[in-house]
């Protein structure tokens, strides 16, 4: 498995594993079969596993604490997140960046992964209500006490992540980044670069449609958030559709998946970026590793951009509900 730097003495798998889906948003859990898959990614060199508090809320945590208690914790790198606030059972939200949230957030966090120190802690969303330097100095604080390594911030935008990074250091910033997801590359990811911050790339897949999988009509189980999310609607299905044909074409021209060729495009974007697919299927887990063995040419790189480029986005990435803290 190649590393990647995203920050000086932060040094993960180019590729991570998002484990979102293994507690919800997707349909229902099954323990088992997560356990299996976080042995499967580590058996294959990831070592770089993402998780939130809000997440379940909190069952995720639990079930990577469970999965550490039996491994050699030294060759995980683990990233959580803090500051969305929702009751079981909801997907409504509130955003709390408050230093008392924040120390109570991290020391819980703590608790459930069974760990004394989180290598990379994320602001979740940012509450335009408190002053991103009043929470980076709240985390700057829980760094001096050795209960985090390394602060990132999720969904930030330019002159803010500017800001916080006056205050301490910014390791890294997460954000959605896909074929289908490209507004970071206006300011963000320049910014990201200027300051020598890495960019943790989710959903790069485009939630399952960059794969192929879902053209004209979408089928979702039970608790698959998909289901309402405006991308996922049928008119914009079909008019998003042209997106998912020109990378199934290079893919197959490639000779390899859809899923390769995307990751493989956005590996090539920068060595400061690690995407971080999720998945409970152990087939989708290899195929998603296998993408580092796929390389794009640079005229391959130049026509799949240009192509994209051309085709407009239909649908908004998230709800109302979800787009709260995006950009802030």
């Amino acid at each position: 498995m190649q590393q990647r730097q995203l920050t000086t003495n932060l040094q993960v798998s180019a590729l991570g594993l998002g484990c979102m889906g293994m507690s919800e948003f997707y349909g229902p859990r099954d323990d088992a079969a997560s356990l299996r898959v976080l042995e499967q990614a580590l058996d294959n060199g990831i070592n770089f596993f993402d998780t939130a508090d809000m997440y379940g809320p909190y069952h995720n945590e639990e079930i990577i604490g469970r999965f550490l208690a039996s491994r050699r914790r030294q060759r995980i790198k683990i990233a959580t997140k803090f500051g969305i606030v929702r009751q079981p059972g909801e997907y409504r939200r509130r955003i709390d960046n408050s230093a008392d949230y924040a120390r109570r957030s991290c020391e819980a966090s703590l608790r459930r992964l069974g760990v004394e120190q989180i290598d990379l802690y994320y602001v979740h969303r940012l509450d335009s209500a408190t002053p991103v330097e009043e929470t980076m100095e709240a985390l700057a604080q829980l760094v001096r006490e050795g209960k985090i390594a390394h602060i990132g911030l999720c969904e930030v935008s330019a002159p803010t992540l500017k800001r916080a990074h006056a205050v301490h250091p910014v390791a890294a910033v997460q954000t959605e980044y896909s074929l289908w997801t490209r507004e970071v590359e206006n300011a963000v990811l320049p910014t990201c670069r200027e300051l020598g911050i890495g960019l943790v790339a989710y959903s790069p897949l485009g939630r399952g449609f960059l794969t192929g999988r879902f053209q004209q009509t979408a089928t979702f189980e039970p608790g698959d958030f998909r289901a309402n999310l405006p991308r996922f609607q049928p008119e914009n299905l079909i008019k998003n559709r042209p997106l998912a044909e020109v990378i199934a074409a290079l893919a197959t021209e490639k000779a390899c998946s859809a899923a390769q060729i995307t990751l493989a495009w956005l590996l090539a974007q920068g060595e400061n970026i690690v995407p971080i697919p999720g998945t409970c299927n152990p087939v989708h887990l290899q195929e998603n590793a296998a993408a580092l063995t796929v390389n794009l040419t640079t005229k391959e790189l130049t026509a799949l951009r240009e192509a994209v480029t051309s085709l407009p986005v239909a649908g908004e990435r998230y709800t109302a509900e979800g787009m709260k803290g995006i950009d802030a």
